[in-house]
């Protein structure tokens, strides 16, 4: 029996394009559509879709849309009307979507109204002898599960940084536009303004390049004797922006705030990294004063390149757990970086003509 697959997406809050992690799980649903031969549509919820279904044309899929003023930001009763909408208009027997915000809040809840089950938090999607067969991690990321289910309709809603974006070349999309009805209480939910911290505060970068993690070492006494907060904050700050980092932080250094001890002013739980904290996919990961304890070290194991830098040669990243081990003063080393990323700085900006 064929496999009838469709891709579910928003538009993000440019209304241009798709976020970041919907073009990775769309390169996921072809990938699947491809291994099991089966039929592919295209399903876009936002103000305006029409570029966005544009750039999507090379995918060679059937493009539905629901699209008007009200769809334009997150509200649960628009989203779950929309979804439920597409998916009738399409009657598939999968559902990929992305896990953003906006869907996670939504897909369950049209799940429901479709009499379909839904798995979450999905890292990977593929055909194994014949059946579908959907991967997430569990227990902290220390156990892989392989989910199978023979019921259909299947909602498979994918974490980011699991699968290779898609793209393709953008072209003259055609758009089978569907028309769904809000009643007056599905849009007493209104949006009022977008707030996001300034650029020079933000500390948490999914998308970037490099993930910095800081250890409580930077909060201790230093060679002289004497602690340096001022100065660590001053050199963490500066490093993140020069380098465009994300920042995280180990078990030991955020819980230091609530035990009446000197800590970062930035950092909070938020940024914890490790076993009860967050698990990041970035490329790249730099430790600081950290060192290596196994539940931190849970939270890199998706990390590509590791690197530590410390000043003890034997602690836990030295015994296989980073690629790369700078035996070396923190303080000295990413003060030395920021010298040389200003420097840099420097030059490229005279390198750029006058007007």
């Amino acid at each position: 029996m064929e496999n009838r697959i469709l891709f579910l997406a928003h538009v993000d809050e440019s209304g241009k394009t798709l976020p970041k992690v919907a073009c990775e799980v769309l390169g996921a649903a072809i990938d699947l559509a491809q291994q099991c031969g089966g039929t592919l549509a295209i399903g876009l919820i936002g103000r305006e879709v029409q570029s966005v279904a544009d750039s999507l044309a090379a995918s060679g899929a059937a493009i539905l849309a629901v699209a008007g003023p009200e769809f334009e930001y997150p509200r649960y009763a628009s989203d779950a009307a929309a979804i439920e909408a597409i998916c009738r208009a399409t009657t598939p027997q999968l559902v990929i979507a992305p896990g953003t915000s906006r869907f996670t809040r939504a897909m369950a809840g049209a799940a429901q109204r479709l009499n379909a089950h839904i798995d979450t938090h999905i890292t990977s999607v593929e055909m194994n002898e014949g059946a579908v067969v959907a991967k997430r991690w569990l227990y902290r990321q220390r156990m892989e599960a392989l989910i199978q289910r023979e019921a259909r309709p299947w909602f498979l809603v994918l974490d980011s940084g699991c699968h290779v974006a898609w793209t393709g070349a953008a072209g003259a999309a055609e758009i089978q536009l569907l028309n769904v009805d809000q009643p007056a209480n599905a849009r007493r939910t209104t949006f009022c303004e977008m707030r996001t911290p300034s650029s020079s505060t933000q500390t948490i970068r999914p998308d970037a390049k490099l993930l910095f993690v800081a250890g409580a070492g930077w909060c201790k006494k230093q060679a002289d004797g004497k602690t340096h907060l001022p100065e660590a904050e001053t050199t963490i700050l500066e490093f993140l922006r020069n380098s465009g980092a994300s920042l995280g932080g180990s078990k030991s250094l955020v819980d230091q705030s609530g035990e009446n001890q000197a800590v970062l002013g930035f950092m909070t739980h938020l940024n914890q990294v490790g076993q009860t904290g967050a698990t990041p996919r970035h490329p790249k990961g730099l430790s600081t004063c950290c060192h290596g304890e196994e539940p931190h070290v849970v939270g890199w194991r998706f990390i590509n390149e590791r690197r530590a830098v410390n000043l003890d040669p034997n602690c836990g990243w030295a015994r296989g757990k980073a690629d790369v081990l700078y035996v070396a003063d923190a303080f000295q080393v990413i003060s030395k970086l920021n010298e040389m990323m200003a420097k840099r700085v420097t030059h490229e900006e005279e390198l750029v003509p006058q007007p």
